[in-house]
């Protein structure tokens, strides 16, 4: 392997114009519901219909899919840039994000937010275990549409997350 100095000035700005969506992710086990603002996010495959999603290897929630395989994505609508500072934020007690947002369960008994775009709920297919977070590969298992909209972007909110 060839040894590279890297420049992290550059890594840094360049891995942040990588463009990324806002999504809450859900998670429930027996009768705990938690969620996390997710902006690592993309699609893998048509067929069948896969979503790629990057979480930190130290959170609850990580262990809250590796145990149950299972985990939703709620797409935000443009203007709710406050709701994904919400589930941005630490809490102290599993679930408590979701006080600020009405949501119901979907068929797999997963979070889908009421005010959201809407959700898909997915069945884990793969992980990858390498550097500080996990990437888990999802089977979307079903898709609740609320209503059409424009999706929240990580570039339009001024935040960074990345580099």
């Amino acid at each position: 392997m060839t040894d590279v100095s890297l420049d992290a000035a550059a890594k840094k700005t360049l891995l942040r114009k990588i463009p990324h969506g806002l999504f809450i992710c859900g998670v429930a086990e027996a009768e705990e519901v938690n969620g996390f603002t997710a902006s690592w996010v993309t699609q893998g495959s048509f067929e069948p219909p896969l979503v790629v999603m990057a979480v930190r290897a130290d959170s609850t929630s990580n262990g809250m899919i590796r145990r149950t395989g299972r985990f939703s994505l709620n797409v935000l609508r443009a203007d709710q840039k406050d709701l994904a500072a919400v589930f941005f934020k630490p809490q102290a007690a599993v679930g408590g994000r979701f006080d600020a947002a009405p949501f119901r369960l979907g068929p797999l008994g997963l979070p889908i937010l009421e005010d959201g775009l809407g959700g898909v709920e997915c069945e884990l297919v793969g992980t990858v275990d390498h550097g500080d977070h996990t990437v888990f590969v999802g089977e979307v298992k079903s898709a609740t549409l609320l209503r059409e909209g424009d999706a929240l972007e990580l570039a339009g909110t001024g935040w960074q997350y990345g580099g």
